[in-house]
């Protein structure tokens, strides 16, 4: 399965990144795990720890990589260079392992002008691609608000594009933006996450956001994966280092793989 999760800043995509791909792992499946955010967080939520974090290197910051791939040099402008480097071999030579789970952290474009067609974002694209549409592993991505490093061929191998939200209406105008920019890719049947409930007026007002977003968009009624209530849990694994599964009580446990069944059953209804 290839699982795209999107969202707010702070609502809590990494988190179920981090737990779906966990999740995965535990069950015996190749999972290949991807940091799209430029505010990588991922490494942290799957429980690596600091001193293993701080060697991971983004691919964007990978200079000798991305020159030998694409015959471009790094940080210079006016060049001629491959719009489809060789990339099959990235995620086998740079992920980082970590509990049955090869993590990449693709890094940010760090310089003015970053969304267009320079060597770095050529290489990221065609890598994501290579990842979706040509590898066999479960595919977990989290991406930053939008579906950036997603093309419209790329989209065709999306199985779930994820839409977190949190009782907010911040959360729900960010996924409104999502379900526009997915749609214009073919992304055109997001489900959601509810995350941060703590009451039966937040669930709702959640809901009621999400049906509103899809309807303004032209998208018929959302299939909700799941409600994850507000836990204190997550903090703690933050603030000590450790993984979102090994922070999760019974509760939070079993609403997290509430949502991975959903997932399963979507994806077998869809064959």
């Amino acid at each position: 399965m290839k699982i795209a999760i999107s969202g707010k800043g702070g609502a809590g995509k990494t988190t179920l990144a981090a737990a779906l791909a966990l999740m995965a792992a535990e069950r015996g499946e190749k999972v290949v795990a991807v940091d799209a955010d430029p505010d990588a967080n991922l490494a942290q939520a799957l429980g690596i720890p600091e001193a293993a974090r701080s060697g991971i290197v983004p691919i964007a910051r990978r200079a000798a990589l991305i020159e030998e791939r694409t015959g471009a040099k790094v940080e210079q402008y006016g060049q001629i260079f491959k719009l489809n480097p060789e990339v099959s071999d990235i995620a086998l030579s740079y992920a980082f392992a970590h509990r049955g789970v090869a993590l990449l952290v693709l890094g940010a474009i760090e310089r003015g002008g970053g969304g267009c067609a320079c060597a770095e974002s050529v290489l990221l694209r065609a890598l994501v691609t290579d990842l979706v549409l040509y590898k066999g592993e479960t595919l977990v991505m989290d991406m930053e608000a939008g579906v950036e490093h997603l093309g419209r061929a790329t989209a065709r191998g999306v199985d779930e594009m994820i839409v977190v939200v949190e009782p907010g209406q911040r959360s729900i105008d960010t996924a409104r933006r999502v379900i526009r920019m997915g749609a214009e890719i073919g992304l055109r049947d997001p489900s959601f996450v509810i995350n941060k409930t703590r009451s039966p007026a937040d669930e709702e007002f959640a809901r009621r956001g999400v049906a509103w977003a899809m309807r303004a968009e032209g998208r018929p009624e959302p299939e909700l994966l799941g409600v994850i209530p507000y836990s204190d849990e997550i903090g703690g694994c933050d603030r000590d280092g450790m993984a979102v599964l090994d922070a999760a009580g019974p509760a939070l446990r079993a609403a997290l793989e509430s949502i991975a069944v959903r997932l399963s059953d979507r994806k077998a209804a869809r064959r």
